[in-house]
């Protein structure tokens, strides 16, 4: 068995695994480069494998970083199966389109006010290229095991969003476990991450691999920020993930609202993405951990903005509010006009809620950027800025350190992989130093044969 790391390597984005065995390819996860522009560039190269070549492609879940590669690998010649949960797929069913739409509005919107260098702009892929990508989806059980090209695969739970999964491969008496994303082990919503199982190899994420979360408590830090600028009339932009952050957000404020812990001001969920998302969370109760009555409840506190003409008035509207829309890394989505409303005003609020990769607005804002380029102009940052990490559906160090610690036995080569290198490097200190486990951080197409 051969793994080929063809993303997720020095970043948190892009994630890609070729294994090869018995002259059979799978892919694992498939998704987007973000962030910087040497990383988003490497969405526009041909793969070093055919992808007609490619045999099926196993999803950890359904975020565009480990899925949203996928309309373009199929456009390119990919023929296969694309195997996950059944959360995973109906997820992608809304992001993945969506993703294809925004790219074909970015591409429209730079053609029509000449602010690309590319006559014209295009997109990576279109709706229809995503919509016709979805006909090769199949859902697995949890637990359950099947033999996709001659390799034994198995779905366990990784906590982290609706339907995420770690992926166990065995083929040949080896044995390769992928934990996608790693949830944590007290969420408010979701279950924590499943015992990790005796493998030989384990590849596994480091997004919080130096550091630990901020242990205050969300709903309090929450109240805070919402009682202090509706008491100056301003106005709470929160750049929310459509998929697990958005829902955990309505969850919370629902129950500041009965608590009357914030004020009775006006709350909207202005992603359609999310709103559906919000849906399939309903359509699932056995996936997470909160009851029907909770989540009837969560999903009833918000207004929900679908068209665009209502998204506009949100700004126009001067009254305080609450605003949660997507990207969660600002990087697209409406969440960019209301930035270039909201950002501009000192009294208003600009409220991220977990990781944010390099070279994205989020990261720029949250380390103190006084503007940020949007539609081809900047615009002056005079808001307040705060992110709320312990809203992270990522584990932080301490957590995934306990979470190895409950394996049966160690691995043969921990791969530690999806992560910024200084995240990625202390995690490897760790776990060699704590665990005495034998461990590695792959590069950028590196291959490593698993004996």
């Amino acid at each position: 068995m051969k793994i080929t790391f063809l993303g997720a390597v020095g970043t948190v984005t892009g994630s890609k695994y070729l294994v090869e065995h018995g002259g059979k390819r799978i892919l694992v996860d498939c998704g987007l480069f973000q962030g910087f522009k040497q990383l988003r560039l490497r969405n526009w190269s041909r793969l070093p494998v055919e992808p007609s070549q490619i045999d099926a492609v196993l999803l950890t879940h359904a975020h565009l970083d480990h899925s949203g590669y996928l309309p373009l690998l199929m456009k390119q010649g990919f023929a296969g199966p694309i195997i996950c949960t059944d959360a995973t797929w109906k997820l992608c069913e809304i992001l993945l389109p969506d993703s294809g739409h925004l790219q074909e509005q970015d591409a429209e919107f730079a053609n029509r006010y000449h602010f690309s260098k590319h006559k014209p702009a295009l997109p990576l892929y279109t709706q229809d290229d995503a919509v016709a990508c979805l006909r090769r989806f199949r859902s697995i059980d949890f637990h359950k095991s099947e033999t996709i090209c001659g390799i034994e695969a198995r779905f366990l739970r990784a906590g982290h969003i609706l339907g995420a999964a770690m992926i166990e491969l065995k083929a040949g008496g080896t044995t390769i476990v992928f934990s996608g994303d790693v949830g944590r082990p007290n969420d408010v919503s979701m279950f924590p991450p499943e015992i990790l199982p005796q493998t030989n190899y384990l590849v596994v994420e480091s997004t919080y691999g130096n550091r630990a979360h901020d242990n205050h408590n969300a709903l309090e830090v929450l109240a805070d920020a919402i009682s202090r600028v509706a008491g100056r009339g301003g106005s709470v932009i929160i750049p929310a993930f459509t998929v697990g952050r958005t829902q955990t957000l309505l969850l919370h404020l629902a129950r500041l609202k009965s608590e009357k812990r914030i004020p009775e001001l006006p709350i909207f969920v202005d992603s359609p993405m999310a709103i559906d998302a919000t849906d399939i969370y309903s359509a699932h109760p056995a996936d997470h951990k909160m009851s029907r009555q909770e989540t009837r409840e969560a999903f009833a506190v918000a207004q929900y903005v679908r068209t665009p003409e209502e998204s506009k008035s949100l700004d126009s509207a001067v009254m305080p509010k609450v605003i949660i829309s997507a990207s969660g890394m600002a990087t697209g989505g409406r969440v960019l006009h209301h930035l270039k409303t909201y950002a501009p005003d000192h009294r208003s609020l600009i409220l991220f809620t977990g990781f944010q990769a390099g070279g994205t607005r989020g990261a720029a804002m949250i380390a103190g950027a006084e503007s940020v380029k949007i539609h081809g102009a900047y615009i002056p940052v005079r808001a307040e800025v705060q992110n709320l990490e312990m809203l992270s559906a990522h584990a932080d160090a301490n957590e995934i350190i306990a979470w190895l610690r409950g394996a049966p036995k160690p691995p043969r080569m921990t791969f530690i992989t999806h992560g910024e290198p200084a995240a990625s490097d202390a995690l490897r200190l760790r776990i060699a130093q704590e665990l005495g486990w034998s461990c590695t951080v792959p590069e950028y197409r590196e291959q490593a044969e698993l004996e």
